[in-house]
């Protein structure tokens, strides 16, 4: 089918799709209705399992005795490493460096060595606490910095992006600075942790539950572990309390674990960690550190950039290939490099191996972006805003539209979504005031800042750009609904179902939507990379246009009629001069024997990646956003405010408005956190000290911005012909949040009188802002 027609093929008349429906489980959440996998009913002789962890950073295993283990009341069975029946290894990647259960050698703080099971969960966690092993400590290093000095190696192949020729115009541009920006980590912090149950079936069958995002990849994971084939693995989800990437892979262990109890005892079992056991044992957003040359010349426009990009990865290498890479693919923003030269250096270290997070490389390597912008801006005395539009990229057919992977951006919109926010945000009138107000303050300074977003939609490994839908209906002419999309709170079924209900007309309440399962829908890629709605909701229309053909097929030759006769209106079919119900349509196919069933599938077209050459065409299209917010600091003590935040972004034809909303409001809250308060600390034996609430801090209703406004660009329709015209929304505007970093930014800069860029690295916690404030004192 050609998707480019998808306008052409939609009705005339308007259906659900693009209205301001309800989260299909709202009702649920908020009243703490909705089932998690916690909340379903036990299976007769459920056990619990939990986690034996090391308590080393970096050290041989010499001996195990887990003889008090074994003996506590309630345990049933204890297992290591050496009783996986399969290959002991969860690696999404398949380099094999990633044990379910360390045998010999454990490389960081709280990685599981075994696994408990018992009668309670209290009685699993205790018992593990029994373990008496003995280990030969080796060298350790946890951070970028222990990385570097070690020569730590790195965990994948570094890449490279490069065009025009940055070493020679480097020396050649008019101006030159160099620096430095640390950029931090991020937990996950979602309100279900990781959990999974596994229900034995006959023979080499078993059954899990699993709060994961990629439900296939738990499958092959399980059947690698118990060494059987996929088709004896059954995977499903309905919901996650959040997934923000952090359950892409970091579920592997869990359903692992399960399943090989559950196979090995006959009986279901649960693995739940603690928060903290969460939080120790599971990956996080990767930390960077960027060191930087610019050359740019008087009028702040960049000439050439030259840039290495190093990543905290972990003890292995999990997803940090492509998330050192992402950030390489976005370390231009929305600007334009003439000549360009980007490394990625992704570090291994003796720390739980980071992960996927929502923007997955993404941010880290915009906001080092913006960090240029700003640099430039203090060099040259601009206001960083006018250094931003000079630089962005052009419009087609310029000089200006290549991106340093050679990707031409066809669809620019960024200059229009600044230029609107500018005006309405009031910018221009109220940076003035602010340093008006700044020159006669003398303990609270405030700042300003209006920060653009471009992110490219589509898994950078063109193979994951594909998606599946399973699409019934039934005699009386209710329809079941099922994909490879899971479901984590973004409203992913909602959008889908409105897609399916938009299709046939009928009214969304007719569409049953059901748990993510690999029975129905094998081979799914993962939720992820904001490209849910775009993949599953073309699979579901693709399956609808199959039925509908058929339908239309069987109306024309009953009725005598053309094709075009058959319209399908709201809740009835028009068939000639007469209109059919929908239900007793339906049942007149049915006994007319048109098969009422299809399996949609969709493949994001126009995408291709060389990676080895740094050259392609990633991403099928860009989303676009722009933030501006204004804040107060407290140049005693570092404390800070957010007093206002405008937002306009692009979702191109919005699905669902206040979804869409929902996720542009939650992202930034997000970004903001981890730009500001999300601070992970290690100590000096490895050992993961903000490990929960009490020692990590998301942010509070009382930490966003006290005036917050956020529309949609309600004009933006995407040039590509994804469903609907619409645009992904899941992660573009976490980067909204960088506005934020900023405005403290120019904030600490007045210190100073805006003489130099304060390069305040993130996050940008009060002890950061304070000691910022007091180098800028000595400038």
């Amino acid at each position: 089918m050609d998707k480019s027609t998808f306008e052409d093929r939609k009705p005339i008349i308007n259906g659900p799709m693009h209205d301001s429906l309800r989260h299909d489980s709202a009702h649920k959440h908020v009243t703490g209705t909705a089932d998690y996998i916690d909340d379903m009913p036990e299976p007769a002789g459920l056990l619990h399992g939990a986690l034996g962890l090391s308590d080393r950073a970096h050290a041989e295993i010499l001996s195990i005795d887990l003889s008090a283990v074994a003996a506590y009341p309630g345990v049933v069975w204890v297992f290591t490493g050496k009783d996986v029946p399969g290959i002991n290894d969860v690696s999404s990647n398949g380099s094999h460096d990633e044990p379910l259960l360390a045998e010999t050698l454990v490389q960081f703080h709280g990685q599981p060595i075994f696994a408990v099971i018992a009668e309670t969960r209290d009685a699993a966690r205790r018992a593990a606490l029994l373990a008496k092993i003995d280990y030969r400590d080796l060298p350790h290093w946890s951070d970028i910095d222990g990385a570097l000095a070690n020569g730590s190696p790195l965990v994948i192949t570094p890449m490279t992006l490069r065009r025009g020729e940055p070493d020679t115009e480097m020396t050649n541009a008019a101006l030159r600075l160099k620096g430095q920006m640390r950029i931090g980590g991020q937990e996950h912090f979602y309100l279900e942790g990781h959990i999974a149950v596994a229900i034995p079936g006959e023979d080499d069958e078993v059954t899990v539950w699993s709060s994961t995002q990629h439900p296939s990849e738990i499958q092959h994971i399980v059947g690698h572990v118990l060494d059987i084939p996929s088709n004896a693995v059954t995977v499903n989800v309905r919901r996650m309390g959040g997934g923000f990437g952090g359950k892409e892979t970091q579920g592997n262990q869990f359903a692992a674990l399960a399943a090989i109890a559950a196979k090995k005892l006959g009986r279901a079992i649960k693995f739940r960690p603690d928060r903290d056991e969460d939080m120790s044992a599971t990956g996080k957003r990767h930390d960077f550190l960027v060191d930087y040359e610019l050359g740019f010349d008087a009028e702040g426009r960049i000439h050439a950039v030259d840039a290495t990009y190093a990543a905290r990865c972990g003890f292995s290498s999990d997803l940090s290939g492509p998330v050192s890479d992402r950030a390489l693919f976005h370390a231009d923003s929305s600007y334009f490099y003439p000549h360009v030269h980007l490394t990625s250096k992704p570090l291994k270290t003796h720390t739980v191996s980071n992960t996927a997070f929502r923007g997955f490389g993404g941010p880290q390597g915009m906001l080092g972006a913006e960090r240029f912008i700003e640099e430039i801006a203090y060099a040259v005395g601009k206001d960083p805003l006018d250094v931003r539009k000079l630089n962005f990229y052009g419009q087609p057919g310029s000089e200006r539209t290549l991106t340093p992977y050679h990707q031409e951006v066809e669809d620019n919109i960024i200059a229009r979504i600044v230029e609107e926010l500018e005006e309405t945000a009031e910018y221009r009138a109220r940076r003035n005031a602010i340093i008006a107000f700044n020159r006669d303050s003398r303990y609270i300074r405030k700042g300003i800042a209006l920060t653009p977003v471009k992110f490219g939609i589509s898994f950078t490994m063109t193979a994951f750009n594909q998606a599946g839908a399973l699409v019934h209906i039934y005699q009386d002419g209710s329809i079941h609904l099922n994909h490879g999309g899971t479901e984590m709170g973004q409203g992913l079924y909602t959008k889908v179902a409105q897609v399916l209900a938009d299709s046939f007309q009928v009214d969304i309440d007719r569409v049953k939507i059901t748990a993510t399962t690999t029975a129905k829908v094998p081979n799914t890629s993962a939720t992820a990379a904001s490209s849910g709605s775009d993949l599953n909701g073309m699979a579901a229309f693709d399956a609808a246009r199959q039925i509908k053909e058929r339908l239309v097929a069987f109306a024309a030759e009953k009725w005598d009629v053309g094709a075009t006769d058959v319209v399908f209106l709201p809740n009835r079919v028009r068939v000639g001069e007469i209109e059919i119900p929908f239900p007793d349509f339906i049942k007149q196919a049915y006994f007319a024997r048109v098969q009422l069933s299809a399996a949609g599938f969709y493949k994001t077209p126009k995408i291709h990646w060389d990676r080895k050459a740094g050259r392609g065409t990633p991403f099928y299209y860009f989303a676009y956003g722009a933030s501006c917010t204004e804040v107060s600091i407290d140049t005693l003590t570092g404390e800070y405010l957010i007093d206002r935040t405008d937002i306009l972004h692009d979702v191109g034809r919005s699905l669902n408005p206040a979804i869409d909303m929902g996720q542009v409001e939650g992202a930034f809250v997000q970004g903001l956190g981890w730009l500001t308060t999300e601070e992970l600390w290690w100590d000096d034996k490895g050992r993961l000290r903000t490990h929960a609430p009490s020692t990590y801090k998301i942010p509070l209703a009382s930490d966003r911005p006290k005036t917050f406004n956020v529309r949609l660009a309600e004009w933006s329709e995407n040039t590509e012909a994804t469903i609907g015209r619409s645009k992904a929304v899941g992660e573009p505007p976490l980067m909204l949040a960088i506005s934020v970093l900023e405005a403290l930014s120019m904030a600490v800069a007045s210190v100073a009188n805006y003489k130099v860029c304060p390069r305040l690295d993130a996050p940008a916690t009060p002890e950061r802002v304070l000691m910022a404030v007091e180098r800028m004192k000595r400038v």
